[in-house]
């Protein structure tokens, strides 16, 4: 029997109660993790003006393309051990263990590299404005270096998920963003830092969290308890490692990079639009944090039953999940419609009165697209956890091609303000996508464990 700690068996009882109950702890650290990132926007911006505002913002997409391999890796190891521990195979889920470690590291140090030489021609291409581009490639190069904390993080947290415990992640996650907090103020509203002060904060708190989950891990976690000897990767989890994880990293690619193209028209229409587009990017990520929750939750409760060979289970869990979202879609539609403009003052100084105009305008469209997104991250997260990781990312190309060909296309009919619909459009698409392959049912014979020798 498996030691029960944090660990949740997700292959017996209520479906929707269970992804719940494993998504609120989720969601809670998202929100800490995307309030140090509001935090950091909210600092940079009133102490150091709206110029420093959109050079973190127009960072952003890039540092998430930076963190997509080692994001995409932790999503491979997480299908594997999932499935392992599903159909109760404790050394399979060791050997996962031991072979993760190997894999994000060395994927971690290769981005990390990447990002910090190739930081300037980036921002060049994504038309950096040459008022912005010199915080921007500070900003960069010091979330580059950081890149080790970011991709230990997610690596052990995905391994902990998988087993059913999303509690651990998220007290280290909560520790994390109040130390990210405190060095904000500190190294940006005392020692005058600017971008290098929150790029600062971020790293040394990020990688604080790495080192608490890996104590935790090797200390209470029993099925992860090894000897030195026994750490070693194996080869055949290695290459199914590689083989799940590269598409979910080029999937992650395909999202930054069509996060990219939009920053490369929002960029073309000057500081303004930029810095109001920063802050209502900001705010939207935290409106769709619990859609991402869900959809973790989902991940693992696909692969621990997929790994029992449940699968009308699985259908539960997506129905169960799809009413949701739905659900929270609704309540937050008039919410962000009639609020957006109080959310966006956090922001902006009562001076900037065109950037919270425009932010506000920013908000308002894509709010009401917001259950094609839901169904995004339900549909998705669902079939990566079956193992069926070519349709996440065909749908992460998707949203590439929709956001260069929406955001072009309107933006030049009708100015800055079809970028938000773009947003909007692309989410729709991209749904249609991933809900055609839940029900054509292809996904029920792409399973880890059925499918190889490992």
């Amino acid at each position: 029997m498996m030691k029960k700690t944090l660990m949740n068996d997700m292959t017996v009882g209520n479906p929707g109660s269970l992804i719940l109950r494993f998504s609120i702890p989720m969601l809670i650290g998202n929100l800490f993790q995307q309030l140090y990132n509001i935090v950091d926007a909210i600092v940079v911006g009133r102490y150091n003006g709206k110029d420093a505002l959109a050079a973190v913002g127009t960072s952003g997409p890039l540092n998430y393309l930076i963190f997509s391999l080692a994001l995409g890796l932790s999503a491979g190891i997480s299908i594997i051990i999932s499935q392992y521990f599903g159909a109760k195979d404790e050394e399979q889920v060791k050997k996962g263990f031991a072979t993760s470690a190997y894999v994000i590291i060395g994927a971690s140090i290769i981005m990390g590299t990447l990002g910090f030489l190739l930081c300037r021609p980036l921002l060049e291409l994504l038309n950096t404005p040459e008022n912005i581009i010199g915080q921007s490639v500070i900003f960069m190069k010091i979330s580059s270096i950081g890149v080790i904390g970011v991709g230990t993080y997610n690596g052990i947290a995905s391994v902990l998920r998988a087993l059913g415990d999303s509690v651990t992640p998220l007290i280290f996650l909560i520790l994390a963003s109040i130390i990210n907090i405190i060095l904000d103020f500190i190294f940006v509203a005392s020692f005058g830092w600017g971008v290098a002060g929150v790029a600062i904060a971020t790293t040394i708190a990020q990688l604080l969290a790495a080192i608490g989950c890996i104590i935790y891990a090797l200390i209470n976690v029993k099925i992860l308890r090894m000897s030195i000897k026994e750490f070693v990767p194996d080869k055949h989890i290695f290459k199914k490692c590689i083989s799940l994880g590269v598409p979910v990293a080029l999937q992650n690619s395909f999202v930054s990079c069509s996060n990219m193209a939009l920053w490369s028209v929002i960029n073309s229409f000057g500081d303004t639009i930029m810095a109001a587009a920063t802050a209502a990017n900001r705010i939207e990520q935290l409106i769709l944090q619990p859609g991402m929750s869900v959809g973790v939750a989902v991940a693992s409760f696909t692969g621990q039953n997929i790994g029992a060979g449940n699968i009308q289970r699985v259908k539960k869990g997506f129905n169960a999940s799809a009413k949701i979202m739905i659900a929270f879609s609704i309540i937050m539609l008039p919410v962000i419609y009639f609020g957006g403009g109080f959310i966006m003052r956090l922001f902006t100084s009562k001076a900037d009165l065109e950037v919270m105009r425009i932010g506000v305008e920013a908000l308002r469209v894509p709010c009401f697209f917001y259950s094609f997104v839901g169904m995004i991250f339900v549909s998705r997260n669902l079939i990566s956890g079956a193992g069926d990781v070519k349709v996440p990312m065909f749908m992460g190309f998707t949203e590439v091609v929709c956001r260069v060909v929406f955001a072009n296309l309107l933006s030049g009919q009708f100015g800055y303000k079809g970028i938000w619909w773009a947003t909007g459009l692309t989410w729709t698409v991209t749904c249609a996508v991933g809900c055609a392959r839940y029900y054509s049912g292809k996904w029920k014979d792409k399973s880890v464990i059925q499918t190889n020798g490992i």
